[in-house]
């Protein structure tokens, strides 16, 4: 999938701005389907002629004989869109999407390295812009819009390369009673709430966040300073989970819901937990050992009360809460 301008972008002819309108007219019945000529100076792109407003210019009564054998600066459009060659083809469409009415269908002009490179129309540029949502939306968790398994595999492989890296489970505890008791749609809100959370606490610190699937959901660092933002998630949580239940659930601290063995018993509230991976003290040669070492944290979560988080390094029985 190509997702910079300068790989969908064609050749153009280009020409001096002393040029004259004759050589384009030439140039345009030679060439039916193109329908743009750059004009540069020093190898530079500063103008475009665009086929139709060319002969509007020249088709006028007088055009053809006040224009034709006059040079291209008189009719060339001064103030074209110009992008570089690794402009994403999502910002190159914005830009081109925001021009003006009558220079909406013009063509975008490619440079690499102050040279001209070529130009891309924009229907190949809205098309391949449709190919990139597309394959976008594929990577992404339809619930929370967050990166889904197929980024989240990509982070970390490439972590297994870093001289740093920290990577961080989190996991609601308690979920499946909540959705049993609240429903489906109140278990949803609770997810894409959850997932801001995160975000909004993690993303700052420099974290790449994925929702693994269900109530998981995964950070990525290259670093080790995730402490203090994983508590101010922690903490964030725990702050604002309460609007999530009713009066007498949260009187109760509690809810009356199915176990695993599928018996009713009093289930305690949703909480977050946190389990981190990082290569401070042992080196991961594969993304399954840091899975393995994922499970083995995320268990001993589990056998803690409230919202938590555990780190590698912590001996047995000891977690950090949020403070």
């Amino acid at each position: 999938m190509q997702h910079k301008v300068g790989e969908v972008c064609q050749s153009i002819p280009h020409l001096a701005p002393s040029t004259p309108c004759e050589y384009v007219d030439r140039i345009f019945k030679q060439n039916p389907a193109l329908q743009g000529v750059a004009v540069t100076e020093g190898d530079f792109p500063v103008a475009l002629i665009m086929r139709v407003r060319f002969y509007q210019k020249i088709g006028t009564l007088y055009g053809y004989t006040l224009y034709m054998q006059r040079p291209v600066k008189l009719i060339m459009d001064s103030t074209p869109l110009v992008v570089d060659y690794e402009c994403p083809i999502t910002e190159v469409s914005r830009l081109a999407m925001a021009r003006d009415e009558e220079k909406l269908y013009d063509d975008v002009v490619v440079t690499s390295g102050n040279r001209l490179y070529g130009a891309v129309s924009v229907r190949d540029l809205l098309l391949h812009f449709a190919e990139i949502q597309v394959e976008t939306a594929s990577y992404m968790n339809p619930l929370t819009g967050l990166p889904g398994n197929v980024s989240i595999n990509e982070w970390l492989k490439k972590s297994l390369s870093l001289e740093q890296f920290s990577v961080l489970y989190f996991d609601l505890d308690y979920f499946k009673a909540y959705n049993d008791t609240y429903g489906f749609k109140e278990g949803d809100r609770l997810l894409q709430w959850t997932a801001e959370i995160i975000s909004g606490g993690m993303v700052p610190a420099g974290g790449l966040v994925g929702h693994i699937g269900g109530d998981d959901f995964i950070v990525v660092m290259d670093h080790h300073h995730y402490s203090e933002s994983c508590r101010t998630v922690l903490r964030a949580f725990d702050e604002t989970i309460n609007s999530f239940y009713s009066e007498s659930h949260l009187t109760k601290q509690s809810v009356l819901a199915e176990n695993r063995l599928g018996k009713y018993e009093e289930i305690p509230l949703v909480s977050l937990s946190v389990a981190v991976i990082t290569n401070r003290f042992r080196q991961f040669g594969s993304i399954e050992e840091i899975s393995t070492e994922a499970a083995r944290l995320k268990k001993r979560c589990k056998n803690i009360k409230g919202s938590c988080l555990i780190e590698e390094s912590m001996t047995p029985g000891v977690c950090a809460q949020p403070t």
